[in-house]
C-alpha cells in the first residue's frame, strides 16, 4: 500500500526533482537569451548592412506631366487662340485662377540610375490669343524615345513584317461557300400610330 502524500517521509525536495531543476535554470537561460539577442543586434550593422546594400529593388521609370516635344513648340505662333494651343500642346498641367493669362506645362522623368529630368514651358496669353511662350529647350520626339530605351541597348529588334517565304508557309484558306439565306417569312408589324377614331 502506497504511503499517503501528506506523509513527510515521501515528500521530495523541490530542488531535486525535474521541475525544480528547470526552475533553477530559468533565470540563467533568460539571461543567456538576452545576451545573445544583444550580441546579434550589434553584428547587424556590419555584414548585414553590406549585404542589404548589394540588393536593390527595381524602380520603375516615372513619367509625369505633359510631354512637349521640340516639334510641338515649333508649331506655336503668336496670335493663336487658346483652343489651338490646347490642340497642339494638350491640357496644361497648371492653370491658375489667379493667373488666367498663363498656362504652365511641366514634364518630369525619373529613372533608376540617372538624374531626374524636368522640362517646363510657360505660355502667356493676352485676352484669348497667344502673346509669347518661354521655357526649357525641349527634346525632339526621337531624343525622348531614345532616352526611354536606354536600358534595352543591344537587344535586337525583331522584324515587324513577314517575308514572302514566311507567308508561303501559311496557305490562304479557300473561301467558304456562301450560306443559303434563310427563307424569308412575311413579317407583319403593328402600326406605329394608333388608329384614329
Amino acid at each position: 500500500m502506497p504511503a499517503p502524500a501528506h506523509c513527510p517521509s515521501h515528500r521530495q525536495d523541490p530542488g531535486t526533482g525535474r521541475a525544480g531543476r528547470f526552475a533553477r535554470l530559468r533565470r540563467p537561460l533568460a539571461l543567456l537569451a538576452a545576451c545573445a539577442a544583444l550580441a546579434g543586434c550589434s553584428s547587424f550593422d556590419g555584414a548585414s548592412l553590406r549585404l542589404a546594400g548589394l540588393v536593390k529593388p527595381y524602380q520603375t521609370q516615372v513619367v509625369q506631366g505633359n510631354f512637349i516635344s521640340r516639334e510641338q513648340v515649333s508649331l506655336l505662333q503668336p496670335g493663336q487662340s487658346r483652343q489651338q494651343i490646347r490642340d497642339i500642346l494638350g491640357t496644361p498641367l497648371v492653370s491658375s485662377v489667379f493667373h488666367a493669362d498663363r498656362w504652365d506645362y511641366i514634364f518630369t522623368l525619373r529613372r533608376q540610375g540617372s538624374e531626374p529630368q524636368a522640362y517646363r514651358l510657360t505660355v502667356f496669353f493676352k485676352g484669348d490669343t497667344l502673346e509669347r511662350f518661354e521655357g526649357d529647350t525641349m527634346p525632339t520626339e526621337a531624343e525622348f524615345v531614345a532616352s526611354l530605351d536606354i536600358q534595352r541597348k543591344g537587344v535586337p529588334v525583331p522584324p515587324l513584317e513577314a517575308t514572302e517565304a514566311q507567308l508561303q508557309r501559311y496557305p490562304v484558306p479557300a473561301p467558304a461557300a456562301p450560306a443559303a439565306p434563310p427563307p424569308s417569312a412575311a413579317t407583319v408589324y403593328p402600326p406605329l400610330e394608333p388608329p384614329t377614331r
